[in-house]
């Protein structure tokens, strides 16, 4: 800040012995250059503020902060702009809250608390819903102001982070989801596999494996072309999902090969489940005018204290039989190493 405007004692001297005319133009030029000073200063003020604000809008964030013992919410623009909020309008933080995501709220209440208990800042990923009805995920920073140990304000950043949330997003379904079926693929089978495996041998089984195999996949593939092939694995997938609703997960695990997931409750309804996917997949395919008839084998493992592929290499075995009995049936892994 400038300091105030002072005139030395030599130049009141000087003032003394000068017209009066003299005097006021020495001061008024002083006053001048004092208030040009300021001018600069609030200039350079305001040029500050728009950078910041500028720097603000290009990065999606706003700063914030609230009085803890009147509850006032004091925002920049860029939090203005976050919230969906009129620039300027008046904040009350109960409304404000209400913008918050019902599970994100809740976290978001927790998380404050104990900062406040614990007298130390907190980073947060919370999902708004805006007035104007825009979804959006912010990041909040936020840090404690504690003079003699006791909170008296919190404060900090918002920043809106919904574009990095939607590429977080598409990488986890590129990763986990089977790009044609929309299914899981085989990534997500194997590590859902590893979830439910682990029993001791001898114990209830944790869970059920069914390969499931499409009979006659392979003639229409080459047959009627790659296109017609893909029809059929989509309409599968389609029947796969209305049939298996109970199913932990339901995946393409191969190029005409899928699997299905039972968590322990249902393990002994899946001899029943596998004869209502072999009916369902079992009913012609109708595309474009087009009628494909394909149909399904079944191999069927309990996960009863193996591993990961220790199940997949039962359900096979079971599968091999399937096929090997004339297809379009199930066959059950026994855990004396055969399938029957």
């Amino acid at each position: 800040m400038p300091k105030a405007l002072a005139i030395r004692a030599g130049e009141v001297d000087h003032f003394s012995h000068d017209s009066t005319a003299a005097a006021l133009d020495r001061l008024t030029a002083l006053v001048e250059a004092q208030a040009r000073t300021i001018r600069e200063y609030e200039a350079s003020v305001a040029q500050s503020r728009h950078i910041f604000e500028a720097a603000s809008a290009a990065a999606r964030l706003g700063v914030w902060e609230c009085d803890l013992a009147s509850e006032k919410l004091t925002w920049s623009n860029g939090t203005y702009d976050l919230f969906d909020v009129e620039r300027g309008t008046p904040l009350v933080r109960e409304r404000t809250l209400g913008f918050y995501e019902r599970e994100s709220l809740q976290t978001l209440q927790t998380v404050r608390s104990r900062a406040l208990q614990e007298r130390k800042g907190f980073t947060l990923d919370a999902a708004l819903l805006t007035p104007k009805g825009n979804q959006r995920w912010i990041r909040i920073h936020a840090a404690i102001e504690c003079p003699g140990h006791r909170p008296i304000k919190i404060f900090g950043i918002k920043q809106d982070i919904t574009e990095e949330k939607q590429r977080t997003e598409q990488l986890r379904y590129l990763a986990e989801v089977d790009d044609m079926t929309g299914l899981a693929n085989r990534n997500k089978f194997r590590a859902q596999l590893s979830l439910l495996c682990g029993g001791e041998p001898g114990l209830q089984a944790r869970g059920a494996l069914l390969l499931i195999d499409l009979d006659g996949f392979k003639d229409v593939n080459d047959t009627l072309g790659h296109l017609a092939g893909d029809e059929c694995l989509k309409e599968a997938a389609q029947r796969l999902k209305m049939v298996c609703g109970k199913a932990s997960i339901v995946a393409r695990v191969g190029g005409d090969e899928f699997a299905v997931l039972l968590d322990a409750p249902f393990v002994r309804t899946a001899p029943q489940l596998a004869d209502r996917i072999i009916a369902a997949l079992s009913q012609p395919i109708e595309r474009v005018g087009r009628r494909y008839q394909i149909g399904a084998s079944v191999g069927i493992a309990a996960l009863d204290g193996c591993d990961g592929p220790e199940a997949f290499r039962r359900a096979d075995a079971a599968l091999y039989a399937a096929k090997g009995s004339g297809r379009g049936t199930y066959r059950v892994f026994r855990t004396a190493g055969r399938a029957g």
